[in-house]
């Protein structure tokens, strides 16, 4: 019995030897260690999902290799959708659309008469200007929005939001062209114009058809 406790304290003192430490101890560093483990559970997944394939080190490395690509790939796009959609909700809630003056007395329908004088004249941008102005000042007759000359884009966007979603979906559509348009110096040809005239007449047109009806 002596002989055997003898052996065991001989045997613990060499395993306590640098030597044998040294050779025991793991001396990856976190990133090693964390892509060892995520390659080994990479190779017993694939080992599961195909019991004839037997994973090899090199098919593990490559394997992880091209799932942190993609993971880096999707992190990259979702950074850039949420940084380009934040900057369009500053554009669009940067400026007061009625600016100072009577333009904020004038009916809707003196804004869409204005409008037609200066696409009959060619000038598309400020024709644009005014049928976003009767459009806004069409939702404040029916009390979807309450128009001020101090308020923003994004202001009347939420006000629009708790009344009607479709009619806030179009409005956000219609008030950043009028942006890029009037405050980012956009050119507006006839065409495009033509096409927001019409989406800005489907809203106006429910109105004009009910004081037809009256009339």
């Amino acid at each position: 019995m002596a002989n055997v406790d003898e052996a065991r304290d001989k045997l613990d003192k060499i395993l306590s030897q640098r030597e044998y430490q040294v050779y025991y101890e793991d001396n990856r560093n976190f990133l090693e260690i964390a892509w060892d483990k995520l390659k080994a559970w990479v190779m017993d997944l694939l080992s599961q999902i195909f019991t004839s394939l037997e994973p090899s080190n090199a098919l593990g490395n490559a394997v992880v290799s091209v799932l942190i690509m993609l993971v880096v790939a999707l992190l990259g796009i979702t950074i850039w959708l949420v940084v380009r959609s934040a900057g369009r909700k500053r554009k669009f809630g940067a400026h007061p659309p009625l600016e100072a003056g009577n333009e904020l007395s004038w009916s809707w329908q003196k804004h869409l008469a204005k409008a037609d004088d200066f696409s009959d004249k060619g000038d598309f941008a400020e024709a644009t200007r005014h049928v976003f102005l009767a459009l806004l000042l069409y939702f404040d007759e029916i009390e979807w929005v309450k128009a001020r000359s101090w308020k923003t884009n994004w202001e009347y966007f939420a006000e629009l939001k708790r009344v009607d979603k479709n009619g806030a979906e179009a409005f956000q559509r219609l008030a950043l062209i009028f942006d890029q348009v009037f405050y980012g110096g956009q050119s507006m040809e006839r065409a495009d114009y033509e096409r927001y005239r019409k989406e800005a007449d489907q809203w106006l047109e429910l109105e004009r058809l009910h004081q037809k009806a009256e009339s």
